[in-house]
C-alpha cells in the first residue's frame, strides 16, 4: 500500500465535533425555542416567486496560478451576480485538505466580489468573511480531509520550495488540513463555541430573530443578512425562498459504504483491485518524473496528475468497502431530519417547490463514481428517506416528482442526469451534478450515458445524462469546459426551473467563455 497524503476523521468524529463547534442543544438555545437547522434570509426579495440563483462545486483550488479555472469560471458568473438572489456551493470549497492557510488564496481571492471588502482581498480573515451576496455552502469530503503529521511538517518546510517548482511539484496543500473540518466552521458557520458563555445570549438575541410559521423544529431561527451578518446555523441546514424549500445536507456523513462485502472472494476481489490501482498510480509516478516543463507554459503532468487523482480517489473507496463489515456508521439524526422537514415541506400550502442539494451524488456518469461504495451508499440512504416521504405524502404529491431538482458535486465534471422509474421515490427526478468549477476536470464513463441497475438477476436502466461537460479529447484536440451554473425558477405551481450552465473551456492554451444553450428540468 503506498503512503496515504491525506487522512479523514471518522463520522463519529465529524458529527461530535460540528456540534460542539454550534453548541448543539445548548439549553439557552432549547429555552428560546430556536431551530439550529433553519436559516432565513433577510432579503427584500425573499418572497418573489420568480427569481434566479447559481451553482458552483469542487472549485476551491491553488493551482494553474497563471490561469486560474476557479477565476475564469467566477468571471462568468460575475455577468449575474446583480441579478442572481444568492450562490450555492456543493462542496470541496477548499483543496486540498480544507487549510485555514488556503482560504485567502483558494476561496476569498476569486469570489472576492461577492466579500465586503473584497477590493482588498488579501486582508480578508478567512474566519471573519462577510458576504454582500450570499454564497450559501455545504461541506465537501476534502472540507473534512487533514494531513499526516509528518506530511504536515514537511509541507511546510518545503514550501518555498514547491512554489518554486510548482510546475513540477503542486500538492496544493499548506501544513496543516483542516482540523477535522473546523477551517469550513469557522469561515461559513455560526462559531457559538467561540462565544463565551456569559455573552451567549446575548448574542442568541441579535441574530437569531426571525419568526418561523411552521415551527417544526423550533419558533426562532438564525437571520442571514447580506453585508452585515451571514452566518450558517449547522453543517445542514435549511432556508426558503420564493415559496421554494432548500436543503443542505452533509453527505460525509451518510456516506459510508454498506455493510455488504463479507465473504473471503468479495474481499480478496476488492483487495486484488486496490494491488492494479497501486501499480498503476507507482507507473504514473514513474512517467511523471520523466516529463519536462513545455514551451507555452501549459503543464504537461497535468493528465498524469489527474489520472493519479482519480485512482487515490478509487483506493479511498475500496477502503471504506473493505472497513464497511467492521464499520456501519449512519447518521440517522440528519436523515431523519431531511425526512420529516420533507414531509413537512409538502403539507405546507405555501411551499410551492423542493430543492437539495449536498456533495457525493447518487446519480453520476462521471468515469469512477458510479460503482463506488460512496455512492450506493448515498442512493440507499437518499432513498429511504424517499421512500418514507412518498408514504406520506404520496396523495399530496398527484405523480410530482418529490424533489424538483438535486444539486450534487464531488465528481469534476457538469453532468444532467434524469431518473426514470426507478421503483423508489427518487423516481423521475433532475440530478445536476456541478462539480467542474474550478478543479482537475474528469471524462465521462466509457460505457456511455445511460446508467444500469441490477434487480433480481436483471439489469435495467434507470436514469439517463442528457448533458455532459468534462475533460474531452487527447494531446493538440484537449478540451476542458470548466463550469459553473444559473438556475431561473418560475412563477406558479409548480415552478420551472431553467438551467443555464456557464462554462469558461481552455482550448489549446486558450481561455474561451460562454454560456450554453439553456434548458428546462
Amino acid at each position: 500500500m503506498s503512503f496515504k497524503l491525506i487522512t479523514e476523521p471518522s463520522i463519529e468524529t465529524k458529527i461530535r465535533c460540528m456540534q460542539q463547534r454550534v453548541r448543539w442543544q445548548h439549553p439557552q438555545l432549547v429555552e428560546r425555542g430556536i431551530d439550529q437547522t433553519r436559516l432565513v434570509i433577510d432579503d427584500r426579495g425573499v418572497d418573489d416567486d420568480t427569481f434566479s440563483f447559481l451553482v458552483v462545486g469542487d472549485s476551491g483550488t491553488g493551482r494553474h496560478r497563471r490561469s486560474s479555472p476557479q477565476r475564469q469560471v467566477a468571471k462568468q458568473l460575475l455577468a449575474y451576480a446583480d441579478s442572481a438572489r444568492f450562490m450555492l456551493h456543493t462542496g470541496d470549497v477548499v483543496y486540498l485538505v480544507g487549510s485555514r492557510d488556503q482560504y485567502q488564496s483558494n476561496f476569498i481571492k476569486p469570489y472576492r466580489e461577492w466579500l465586503v471588502g473584497g477590493d482588498d482581498y488579501r486582508h480578508l480573515p478567512y474566519d471573519r468573511m462577510v458576504f454582500s451576496k450570499p454564497i450559501l455552502p455545504v461541506l465537501g469530503n476534502h472540507d473534512y480531509y487533514d494531513l499526516p503529521t509528518v506530511v504536515g511538517l514537511l509541507s511546510g518546510i518545503t514550501g518555498p520550495l514547491r512554489f518554486a517548482l510548482r510546475s513540477y511539484l503542486d500538492l496544493d496543500v499548506s501544513w496543516r488540513g483542516s482540523h477535522r473540518g473546523d477551517a469550513y466552521a469557522r469561515a461559513f458557520l455560526d462559531y457559538l463555541k467561540a462565544v463565551p458563555q456569559n455573552g451567549l445570549g446575548k448574542h442568541l438575541d441579535t441574530h437569531y430573530t426571525s419568526s418561523v410559521d411552521d415551527p417544526v423544529g423550533g419558533s426562532r431561527a438564525l437571520t442571514y443578512r447580506p453585508g452585515e451578518f451571514t452566518r450558517l446555523p449547522n453543517r445542514y441546514y435549511t432556508f426558503r425562498y420564493g415559496g421554494i424549500d432548500f436543503f443542505a445536507l452533509d453527505s460525509n456523513t451518510f456516506n459510508q459504504p454498506l455493510p455488504v462485502v463479507h465473504d473471503r472472494a468479495s474481499r480478496q476481489e476488492l483487495q486484488q483491485q486496490c494491488q492494479q490501482l497501486e501499480a498503476k498510480k507507482a507507473d504514473l509516478l514513474r512517467q511523471a518524473g520523466a516529463e519536462v516543463l513545455s514551451l507555452d507554459g501549459e503543464d504537461p503532468q497535468e493528465d498524469i496528475t489527474e489520472k493519479i487523482e482519480s485512482i487515490d480517489e478509487q483506493l479511498n473507496d475500496i477502503a471504506k468497502q473493505l472497513d464497511s463489515a467492521r464499520i456501519s456508521t449512519v447518521d440517522a439524526e440528519q436523515l431523519d431530519w431531511v425526512r420529516d422537514r420533507l414531509i413537512a415541506s409538502w403539507q405546507n400550502p405555501a411551499v410551492r417547490g423542493r430543492i437539495v442539494f449536498f456533495h457525493h451524488p447518487p446519480y453520476v456518469t462521471e468515469a469512477t463514481k458510479w460503482p463506488q461504495g460512496q455512492t450506493l451508499a448515498v442512493r440507499h440512504h437518499l432513498r429511504q428517506v424517499l421512500n418514507a416521504v412518498a408514504a406520506e405524502v404520496g396523495d399530496i404529491a398527484q405523480g410530482r416528482p418529490l424533489v424538483d431538482l438535486v444539486l450534487n458535486g464531488h465528481a469534476h465534471c457538469f453532468d444532467y442526469v434524469r431518473t426514470g422509474d426507478t421503483g423508489h421515490g427518487d423516481a423521475h427526478i433532475p440530478w445536476v451534478v456541478c462539480g467542474g468549477s474550478g478543479y482537475s476536470l474528469r471524462r465521462q464513463r466509457p460505457e456511455g450515458p445511460e446508467l444500469t441497475e441490477t434487480v433480481d438477476g436483471t439489469a435495467r436502466t434507470i436514469a439517463k445524462s442528457h448533458l455532459y461537460l468534462g475533460r474531452s479529447g487527447k494531446g493538440s484536440q484537449l478540451k476542458r469546459p470548466y463550469s459553473g451554473l444559473r438556475v431561473e425558477v418560475s412563477g406558479g405551481s409548480p415552478p420551472k426551473l431553467t438551467l443555464t450552465p456557464l462554462v469558461a473551456e481552455k482550448f489549446d492554451g486558450h481561455w474561451k467563455g460562454f454560456e450554453m444553450e439553456a434548458f428546462e428540468v
